[in-house]
């Protein structure tokens, strides 16, 4: 999510990508009462494994409760929006496999999602709101080929892709802050400390628009540099270029939830450089925006 982070819950457009490294799910019908759920790292390690019963969808046994639950509750809503799916009593063995390392907050959840409601033949976006209080851009990302908009109204949501490609991608990077932020607890934050939601879900969304059809590099900078202020001022929050990165030749911009996971920089100083400032500051994870994302 480039623009709109907090406010698209109330209604602002946002602009979104989806990302070349995603999550793949295996299902294979095996003999037995149970799932046999197994999930895999990038690197092809067991990070997950648990035995969820297909009775009453409890773990038999799990190395981590806490996701053991989140797959349990996915899969009891898919039930619920369709009657028919895992009906017939038949034993699965399940495999997800990560294409992205699992503390870069990439849609591990929602791709989840995605798949499951593809194997149960149900909406994604039900699924998603019957277990997440989060917008849904990420859904509508998990089954996207390219850029996005996304804007949620009081009882429906809206979403199709652009052509956003400009000249300028050359100079956009991702860095990762060694940190993983909870977009459960963000979303708490916001409700509680947003104020004047009307007047910046407004603004928000002209400068979204104004992003997606910037040419000029500096125009875009200069707009990204008003989102950040008007977000941090409204939300009490510091600016990630303020807190972390001010001698940073050129731009830095929270994403998502701020203060973890990735930030955009933009410079036009060239790769080895912003490379090298980064990894001089502790963070090695410097992706090149073409190299993350879809388009």
């Amino acid at each position: 999510m480039l623009t709109s982070e907090y406010y698209v819950l109330d209604g602002a457009k946002t602009l979104a990508f989806p990302t070349k490294q995603g999550q793949k799910m295996m299902v294979k019908a095996t003999r037995g009462s149970d799932l046999n759920w197994k999930s895999y790292d990038v690197h092809g390690e067991i990070w997950f494994e648990s035995q969820i019963s297909l009775y009453d969808f409890s773990a038999v046994k799990t190395t981590d409760e806490a996701v053991s639950e989140k797959i349990q509750s996915i899969l009891k809503n898919a039930v619920r929006l369709n009657s028919e799916f895992l009906s017939n009593w038949k034993a699965f063995k399940i495999e997800t496999h990560l294409e992205f390392c699992r503390n870069w907050g990439l849609g591990s959840s929602s791709s989840l999602i995605h798949l499951v409601a593809d194997w149960a033949d149900v909406n994604p976006f039900l699924l998603h709101f019957k277990v997440s209080q989060g917008s849904g851009y990420d859904i509508a990302c998990a089954g996207a080929d390219g850029p996005l908009v996304f804007a949620l109204a009081d009882d429906s949501l809206h979403y199709e892709e652009v052509d956003f490609n400009p000249s300028f991608t050359k100079n956009l990077y991702f860095v990762h802050l060694n940190e993983k932020q909870s977009s459960d607890d963000a979303v708490k934050y916001y409700f509680k400390h947003a104020k004047n939601k009307k007047a910046t879900v407004k603004a928000l969304t002209e400068i979204t628009d104004k992003i997606i059809s910037a040419k000029d590099f500096n125009e875009f900078c200069g707009l990204l540099r008003r989102h950040e202020e008007i977000v941090a001022r409204e939300m009490k929050l510091k600016t990630v270029q303020s807190e972390r990165f001010s001698d940073f030749q050129g731009l830095t911009k929270s994403l998502g939830a701020w203060g973890g996971d990735f930030v955009l920089a933009a410079s036009d100083k060239g790769q080895e450089k912003v490379h090298s400032y980064f990894n001089e500051k502790g963070f090695d994870t410097v992706v090149a925006f073409d190299d993350m994302i879809c388009q």
